[in-house]
């Protein structure tokens, strides 16, 4: 059952159903996607500091945006890869919820302006996040303390990313502390029960975000690269710990469950929350549900436990 105060909004989407994607070009989208994650903001969280700077990758910089707590306690460094289908999103649609997430975690995040589809086609998206963790790791006095832990977040397409990334480097030697898995898309296939019950009509239409995963792969076609549908993966022994949240309204709800699920299959721990009556993108909607800002103080304790036990 939708949260209650979420029912008025859920509503007006019914009721004003946004065109399909193919109608928009890729900047009428982004366009758009801003328009309303600025609208829906909320009240700013205060921070001690914000700074855009630029990740020297191999052949390629991207922009980046470091978010220092007013209480920071220098224990952890929070690399953060946002939703939008791959194709829409950036520093400025997720900067609210990354302004709230730092004040009320007491890190310090740094948010990633990684390449989009369709003009940056799978894996640019992998490569990006691949390549960031290993540039934080290896310059993270750049960044917090050199002694703060490492941790990765993402929601959605941002969560995709970070899942792939996190098993692609298992065996690298990053430390990192935790990967924080936010309502992620799994796959192109989208046939999970949940999907079936929740996607149309409740914000995320799976029709809409399968033409997403088309822009998203453009030539690629193999859906059982694990790339592609990290449950997939053969073998995620070694993975770092996992915190995954799920909406109980969410079409991709099934997908997160599963990759917990395959994540202790293989002897990795994992903390399962998840948000009952909350649609997909929930953590963006404080000024629909206040309630949301209980949820990100229970995700703080949460990613506050891998911290203190990666730090003893």
């Amino acid at each position: 059952m939708i949260h209650p105060a979420l029912e008025s909004y859920v509503r007006a989407v019914r009721e004003s159903p946004p065109v399909h994607p193919s109608s928009l070009s890729a900047d009428e989208r982004r366009a758009a996607y801003r328009t309303v994650a600025l609208a829906h903001r909320g009240d700013v969280s205060t921070v001690a500091s914000v700074r855009d700077l630029d990740l020297a990758l191999d052949g390629r910089t991207l922009r980046a945006r470091l978010y220092v707590p007013p209480e920071d306690e220098g224990k952890a460094l929070v690399v953060y890869f946002h939703g939008g289908g791959f194709v829409v999103g950036d520093l400025d649609t997720h900067d609210a919820l990354c302004r709230r997430l730092s004040a009320d975690t007491g890190m310090r995040f740094l948010a990633v302006n990684y390449r989009l589809a369709p003009e940056n086609p799978f894996p640019s998206g992998i490569d990006d996040a691949v390549d960031t963790l290993r540039y934080v790791a290896a310059h993270l006095a750049e960044f917090d303390s050199a002694d703060a832990q490492l941790m990765v977040m993402g929601d959605s397409a941002g969560a995709t990313l970070i899942t792939v990334a996190c098993a692609l480097t298992k065996d690298e030697g990053l430390a990192i502390a935790a990967q924080v898995i936010i309502y992620p898309t799994l796959g192109p296939e989208l046939y999970t029960d949940s999907a079936r019950k929740f996607g149309v009509g409740h914000v995320l239409d799976v029709e809409h975000l399968r033409y997403d995963y088309e822009l998203y792969l453009g030539p690629w076609r193999d859906h059982t690269d694990p790339r592609v549908s990290p449950l997939m993966f053969e073998d995620l022994t070694g993975a770092p710990p996992a915190i995954v949240v799920v909406a109980q309204c969410d079409p991709l709800r099934d997908e997160g469950v599963a990759y917990a699920g395959l994540l202790e299959h293989f002897g990795v721990p994992v903390e399962l929350l998840e948000a009952e009556g909350m649609i997909h993108g929930f953590l963006r909607l404080p000024t629909n549900v206040p309630e949301t800002l209980i949820i990100i103080d229970d995700l703080a304790v949460h990613m506050h436990r891998y911290v203190e036990h990666a730090s003893s």
